[in-house]
């Protein structure tokens, strides 16, 4: 009896010491029960997952908890937490989650955009912030900007000439995807037949599989439900085939008997830097084919759908067509062409890109992040290796920063500084921090050139018909969120 009364004394202040520091220690952010072993899953659809998490945030608040499977995850719905994530703890959420089809597309990270947070991704960054998405190369690569512009221009004149429809849509998807195609390989897959289906099926591809689920990802013993279901055979196939696009691509720049151009593109750059043996990294063929992985998938079709969405809004609000329109017309006069130097002057016009990308940004959830340690946010405590989703998509709508936020109303942009640049937390289109995206400026001068050209070219109607309200604001799920329906409209040349 004494011995027992000895262990007590001995143990209960311990035990009562630990239940009170427990008691002190910050709770998970709230958020919906789940189910033993698979949380969340069963509760998210394959609906647009923004619109299901700001759901969910209206009724758990701006920071709420879920659990996928074994993993814990959190979401971010307000520019005030946003902020917490992005700038005071930006260090600790630096990581990327390991996602099966993104780490296997990634060549196993070697890529910027999947790579984990280490030595290797900021010496990768670095190279790539000064030889490919630096000011002078974004300025090298305005010839071919240029040129396939007046290119579609051409197209749609056609069209113009003989009343028909275009399918802005269409048209647009290929101009970017040109584009992108003649910066990074010196190519055009457009004119090419069977070459072009072989480009856009990889694309379309890749694409698919970016967004698609794969428990294994969540509940790692399940693997063999991702195989029943024939998603493995399905990447892998992909994996070869892209692997195969980008040997070929390399090969032919490595002989000069193939060279289809005497332009340096990225690749150049790549195989040159992959011989620079100063460079604190060796680069080698997997790392140049997960950066052009990076390029194919983050480049063509986020500029695609800023462009069609651009034309959506615009199409749906005459008055800022029409005013849109008056400024770039002004200013370019009788100019067949708008150059980059010419579009510097446009403030409402840049405006209205801003209002764009606030209202219809191609990725509504920027890219996961993962947490490197425990840390508090917003009073919460948010575990080690829990996944952070940002919902750019709510943010953009949040009623305490913007007035009448459903409405598309450049003039908002006009009377303060905020930008897109990552330090305004109420605008991340492009994220923000250290994983901001790099080729954010050579994403918007293309844009811009594009958008500046279709609006001083031609007039824009809506075919015969139509009004406005049939022209509809779908989303096609995936991981660029394109419109749903294409857009078709009619261009009557300026005269």
């Amino acid at each position: 009896m004494i011995l027992l009364t000895l262990v007590l004394c001995l143990f209960l202040p311990i035990f009562f010491f630990f239940l009170v520091q427990n008691l002190k220690k910050p709770s998970l952010p709230p958020g919906p029960k789940g189910l033993p072993i698979i949380g969340n899953l069963h509760q998210l659809d394959n609906s647009i997952l923004s619109i299901q998490l700001w759901q969910l945030s209206k009724k758990y608040g701006p920071i709420f908890s879920l659990q996928f499977g074994l993993r814990q995850a959190i979401v971010i719905s307000s520019p005030k937490v946003a902020k917490e994530i992005f700038k005071n703890h930006d260090l600790l959420f630096c990581g990327r989650p390991k996602q099966l089809a993104q780490q296997k597309l990634s060549y196993n990270g070697s890529d910027m955009v999947f790579s984990p947070y280490n030595e290797y991704w900021r010496e990768i960054r670095k190279i790539c912030v000064a030889h490919i998405f630096s000011s002078k190369r974004i300025s090298a690569f305005y010839s071919i900007r240029k040129f396939e512009v007046k290119h579609m221009i051409k197209k749609i004149s056609k069209h113009a000439s003989s009343s028909g429809v275009t399918n802005l849509s269409e048209l647009l998807i290929s101009l970017t995807s040109t584009i992108i195609c003649r910066i990074a390989f010196g190519r055009r897959y457009e004119e090419e037949g069977s070459e072009r289906s072989r480009f856009h099926g990889l694309l379309s591809e890749l694409e698919v599989l970016m967004a698609t689920f794969f428990v294994s990802d969540y509940i790692p013993f399940t693997g063999w439900i991702d195989k029943l279901r024939g998603l493995h055979a399905r990447l892998e196939r992909n994996f070869k085939e892209l692997d195969e696009f980008y040997q070929e691509v390399i090969d032919d720049h490595m002989d000069p008997n193939k060279r289809h151009t005497q332009e340096k593109d990225i690749v150049d750059v790549l195989l040159q830097l992959k011989n620079d043996h100063s460079l604190p990294i060796h680069l080698t063929f997997d790392h140049i084919k997960g950066l052009l992985m990076d390029i194919l998938a983050a480049a063509t079709d986020t500029t695609a759908a800023t462009s069609v969405w651009a034309m959506t809004a615009l199409v749906k609000n005459p008055r800022v067509m029409k005013k849109v329109q008056e400024e770039i017309r002004n200013l370019g006069g009788t100019k067949n062409f708008l150059d980059d130097d010419d579009i510097k002057n446009l403030s409402y016009f840049k405006a209205m890109i801003k209002e764009t990308l606030r209202l219809h940004l191609p990725n509504q959830l920027l890219l996961p992040r993962e947490s490197s340690e425990e840390c508090i946010i917003d009073g919460y405590r948010i575990p080690a290796k829990t996944i952070v989703y940002v919902n750019a998509w709510v943010i953009h709508r949040d009623s305490e920063t913007w007035q009448n936020p459903e409405e598309f109303c450049p003039e908002r942009f006009l009377d303060n500084d905020i930008d897109f640049l990552g330090q305004d937390f109420e605008l991340i289109p492009f994220g923000s921090g250290r994983r901001i995206c790099p080729g954010l400026s050579m994403a918007v001068v293309t844009l811009e050139l594009v958008l500046a050209n279709l609006l001083h070219s031609f007039d824009w109607e809506l075919p015969r018909g139509m009004t406005k309200e049939d022209i509809d604001v779908e989303v096609r799920p995936g991981i660029t969120q394109h419109k749903k329906n294409h857009l078709c409209l009619c261009a009557k040349t300026r005269i």
